[in-house]
């Protein structure tokens, strides 16, 4: 198959991207796919005379992958290295190679790769993509609204509120929640702008980085507990995997530096937890109008309750994302992964 493999973009999670989606094109060429490793903002500025050509360039585009660094990339510094200065989202030849293809691959990591309007765009074009739909994108990668759809659902996730940034009162007794809490952006990823806060001044500094981010925030209550993820492909969920950080919670550090924290799976708990575990992430996947494959995150208190705090519609795919992992822990390697969602995509929209 001729695939484009899309990564990058604009998005706080942009160099965790690169990166995924180096390995996925990496994995489809060992397959034997014509694959090429696009950024979706940057495109291509010097393309071959015939496009098609892109498909069999000897560097497939992996020039453009790059380490994760400890810190979250700087935006600014992207756009202005763009070289035709647009302010489109989709860079030079990225519709015209998508279209080419006989799918593309989205490595895309939040932003407009996860929040449903880049597959709402690709429905219209008629350009074949990975992952699930536009509507399910869209619901899940809002976090206040997610936390209402789980409530509705009968799934536990922890109490919490969304707080815009124009609101008047940000007191938590406004809010009726108490220290400690959580403050995140309502639709980022890789744990950036989120802060675990136990005094006053801890919270309103914290309101203060995450409205960096986004205008919209979720305070929600704060659960000590185990970290865990369980991942899902065609409505069956995976064998659960345990994060132990070494240091702090899995912040954006901790989830891409190595040895920054243990994974553990298939993940040391009783079966009834773990069979537990994987019908919510079943029943939050259905619940959010998700196909194709996503990943759920959890929390473990000490009396063995479960909280359900997100999906993420496009997780990490690295060979050493959590994801990966919990499928080669069910028996599916990597590549057979990566060939596995294209699959499922393409028996989920394309094949009717």
């Amino acid at each position: 198959m001729k695939i484009i493999v899309l990564a990058g973009g604009l998005s706080t999670e942009r160099d965790v991207s690169l990166a995924s989606a180096a390995g996925i094109c990496r994995t489809l060429l060992d397959k034997g796919h014509d694959a090429f490793l696009l950024d979706v903002f940057m495109g291509l500025e010097n393309p071959p005379e015939n496009l098609e050509d892109v498909f069999t360039l000897p560097g497939h585009g992996l020039e453009i992958a790059k380490n994760i660094s400890e810190e979250e990339p700087d935006l600014a510094a992207v756009r202005a290295s763009r070289p035709d200065q647009s302010d489109c989202f989709l860079g030079p030849n990225v519709i015209e190679l998508c279209r080419l293809a006989d799918i593309t691959f989205l490595g895309l990591h939040g932003g407009e790769g996860e929040n449903g309007k880049l597959q709402a765009t690709f429905d219209l074009l008629g350009i074949r993509y990975t992952g699930p739909d536009s509507l399910g994108c869209a619901v899940a990668m809002d976090k206040g609204f997610t936390k209402q759809v789980f409530l509705q659902s009968g799934i536990d996730t922890p109490a919490g509120v969304c707080l815009h940034k124009n609101t008047a009162d940000h007191s938590l007794a406004a809010l009726g929640l108490s220290l400690p809490v959580v403050v995140k952006p309502c639709s980022g990823g890789s744990s950036i702008g989120v802060y675990i806060v136990n005094t006053e001044k801890e919270y309103e500094e914290a309101l203060e980085k995450s409205f960096f981010y986004e205008d919209e925030v979720v305070i929600e209550t704060f659960i000590k507990g185990r970290e865990f993820a369980c991942g899902i492909i065609d409505g069956k969920a995976l064998p659960p995997i345990e994060i132990i950080p070494k240091t702090g919670f899995f912040d954006y550090a901790n989830k891409y530096q190595d040895g920054a924290a243990d994974e553990v799976c298939p993940a040391d708990i009783p079966e009834d937890i773990e069979l537990h575990m994987m019908e919510l992430t079943v029943r939050a996947y259905r619940a959010l109008k998700l196909n194709v494959y996503s990943r759920a995150d959890f929390l473990l208190d000490a009396d063995g309750n479960l909280y359900c705090l997100e999906m993420n519609t496009l997780p990490g795919m690295t060979a050493a994302s959590l994801l990966p992992k919990e499928a080669k822990a069910a028996g599916i390697e990597y590549g057979e992964l990566c060939e596995l969602i294209i699959q499922k995509s393409i028996e989920a929209r394309y094949s009717k």
